[in-house]
């Protein structure tokens, strides 16, 4: 088993009270995170039960808690004594939250849990469990992560975190950065022997998506259509969302248009970005734009250039770090990103000297930290003072 460097955080919590709650995009590796604590916790008083299962569904859809309780110690835990139940997608039985409190409370049942959307886990959790749980997220693999997963040292790589560009590092790491950018992180599809297979995940992946989660949780009627608007998201990757005009192609109202957006970020398939503001101007653009969760995902989407998909990768691998806005006046001036307020970062497959004086020049006004420079490749000019891609982490 690869560890994900999740796991510690996870496993500090196993000690805590507190309902363990990981999320995320389905098959992100959230089951086998579950299965790792399982194993890692000391008392033998444990069971697991995959709710997509539909006699274990059964088991939470009886009115009695009583008869829940006789239905759990059946398969072997015993409530006289302290011990941990593992549940794995969750929101498959749709009353399970309230036998969870009911055990939480009655017998300090300690639960671990995971689900598919954040919309079902952190409203209806946030309602019925308040203070009785912890939400983790967890995201497609990091490059690092990846890196870990194709069994690469890394003994030395977290020495050349967002250090500029060195011929050696981008030499021993680029062939599998390239592969990190075409086929995303989420781990089976990095696991997969070749090519042929990882699409086949990923088109999985994707199907599995829209059917189990996104229509399972929203007033979704037609698969057809939500398929077109991802098309035509992956299509904007990185551009302001104009929910009138996608609307207009897909022949639905824009209010539905943004429903079915949101639904989308709830369930992990894609990220906004919103704007960064500091009082400065209040001519800056107020729409978010929008990025996939996994450039593997956004590739077989549609035909997005080759800019936007990098623009894209980078836009995952600096939402892992930290906060991330953009920037962009009515007039035009813009910031690919801001990272927590503080370092404004320009994204370009090649880049030139005249990048940094231009970044300079945009971020001034925002007194900010630090300007960076993020590249794909080596310009032919020779130009290294940017930070490749592959340093990002």
């Amino acid at each position: 088993m690869f560890t994900r460097k999740i796991y510690p955080i996870l496993e500090n919590h196993l000690s805590k009270k507190q309902v363990t709650v990981i999320t995320g995009l389905r098959r992100v590796g959230k089951s086998t995170a579950l299965k790792y604590l399982y194993e890692k916790a000391e008392t033998s008083n444990k069971i697991y039960l995959d709710l997509e299962r539909i006699e274990n569904q059964n088991i939470f859809s009886q009115n009695s808690y009583k008869d829940i309780e006789r239905s759990l110690e059946l398969l072997g835990f015993d409530f006289s004594q302290p011990g941990i139940i593992g549940l794995d997608e969750i929101q498959m039985a749709k009353n399970s939250s309230s036998v969870i409190k009911a055990l939480y409370d009655d017998y300090g049942v300690k639960f671990i849990v995971t689900g598919s959307s954040s919309f079902y886990l952190k409203n209806h959790f946030s309602e019925s469990l308040a203070g009785r749980k912890r939400i983790f997220e967890m995201y497609p693999l990091d490059f690092e992560e990846f890196l870990q997963f194709k069994e690469v040292n890394t003994k030395n790589i977290q020495k050349e975190k967002f250090k500029t560009f060195l011929p050696t590092y981008y030499d021993l790491y680029k062939t599998k950065y390239e592969e990190f950018i075409r086929f995303g992180g989420f781990p089976e599809v990095v696991l997969a022997d070749n090519a042929d297979d990882k699409t086949a995940y990923l088109k999985d992946i994707l199907n599995s998506h829209i059917e189990l989660d996104v229509k399972l949780l929203g007033d979704v009627s037609s698969s057809d259509v939500l398929y077109k608007l991802i098309l035509l998201l992956a299509n904007r990757v990185g551009s302001k969302m104009d929910y009138s005009k996608i609307g207009n192609l897909l022949g639905i109202n824009r209010l539905k248009v943004k429903e079915y957006i949101l639904l989308l970020e709830y369930t992990y398939l894609i990220k906004t970005i919103k704007p960064f503001a500091k009082g400065i101007d209040k001519e800056i653009t107020k729409q978010s734009k929008i990025y996939f969760a996994d450039t593997g995902l956004l590739q077989i989407c549609g035909q997005t250039s080759s800019g936007a998909i990098f623009e894209n990768v980078i836009a995952h691998q600096l939402s892992l770090i930290g906060e991330l806005n953009y920037y962009e006046k009515s007039s035009g001036t813009e910031i690919d990103f801001i990272l927590d307020k503080k370092n404004a970062i320009e994204v370009k497959e090649t880049l030139g000297g005249f990048d940094i004086k231009s970044l300079q020049k945009r971020s001034k006004p925002l007194e900010l930290e630090q300007n960076i420079l993020i590249g794909r490749e080596l310009a032919p000019s020779g130009f290294k003072d940017f930070v490749w891609g592959g340093n990002v982490f």
